[in-house]
């Protein structure tokens, strides 16, 4: 049988808890950093759970994670 492909960059910006949902970084934290205050940066560090509209999708493109 033909194995599915894993998309390289979902599987380098997603990973996947015990409980089968998706980790995901924060956006607008990349440059421009000085304009944001520090609560803004502080508040868009560390990892949130994926959107249950977004899982699906997701899934789909990790199929072996």
């Amino acid at each position: 049988m033909p194995k599915l492909k894993t998309h390289r960059g979902a599987a380098k910006r997603f990973k996947k808890t015990g409980t089968g949902k998706f980790l995901r970084a924060h956006a607008f934290k990349r440059h421009q950093l000085s304009s944001k205050t520090t609560k803004v940066k502080r508040q868009l560090s560390g990892t949130v759970v994926v959107s249950a509209q977004d899982s699906a999708r997701v899934k789909r493109m990790l199929p072996y994670k």
